[in-house]
């Protein structure tokens, strides 16, 4: 699996003309059909039809799903839905409050939570890693009071506003758009799941 933006005409032209390479082997990515079509809630009511576009290297022979930064690996919800979930439990919100404020199940959102925090020092290294790679001079966000979910989303948010600032034609990727590209799809994810991600490829998958 292969994060890439969120304009799949974008990702079409790329992919054809041989701009997105193998994260293994670094060879040319081609084009090998579709994955199955899946619908993701958006926000509110809204619902989106997702079908991400399947490629394949000639070189090491690996498949590769492109997903675009707007959805997580193997989650129903847009990543701006969780993505502000986890904004408003980082500000003091219970999970129950968030789930009916975003009109999802009680226990969708717990789940989301809980498996965000197992790994939230894990993320906020990451993030301040990526930080100090985008910004010479970084803002290193202050410690929430010991609080780790909360540091890791000050860390997130933190990058999202370094890499406009340094790419300003990127103004429009939200801060959840540059958390899936930077965790390759994988923020909400079982504890132990690494991810690893240079900057300019964090560029490539925003633009």
């Amino acid at each position: 699996m292969l994060t890439v933006e969120a304009d799949p005409i974008g990702v079409e032209k790329k992919l054809t003309s041989g701009e997105i390479n193998c994260p293994g082997c670094g060879s040319v990515l081609r084009p090998w059909g579709w994955a199955a079509m899946r619908v993701l809630r958006g926000e509110g009511p809204s619902r989106l039809r997702l079908r991400p576009r399947r490629s394949h290297c000639s070189t090491c022979r690996a498949t590769h799903v492109l997903l675009p930064v707007i959805a997580l690996l193997r989650r129903a919800d847009a990543a701006v839905v969780i993505g502000t979930a986890l904004l408003a439990k980082a500000r003091g919100a219970g999970h129950r409050a968030i789930a009916a404020a975003l009109g999802r199940p009680a226990e969708t959102v717990r789940g989301w939570l809980r498996s965000f925090a197992r790994r939230a020092e894990e993320i906020r290294v990451l993030f301040t890693v990526l930080l100090t790679g985008v910004d010479p001079d970084p803002r290193i966000p202050a410690a929430a009071g010991g609080d780790a979910l909360g540091d890791a989303v000050a860390a997130m948010l933190a990058l999202a506003e370094a890499v406009r600032r340094r790419w300003p034609a990127l103004g429009a990727a939200s801060p959840w758009q540059v958390a899936v590209a930077a965790t390759h799809g994988r923020l909400i994810f079982p504890a132990g799941s690494r991810s690893s991600i240079n900057t300019s490829r964090l560029w490539e998958q925003l633009m």
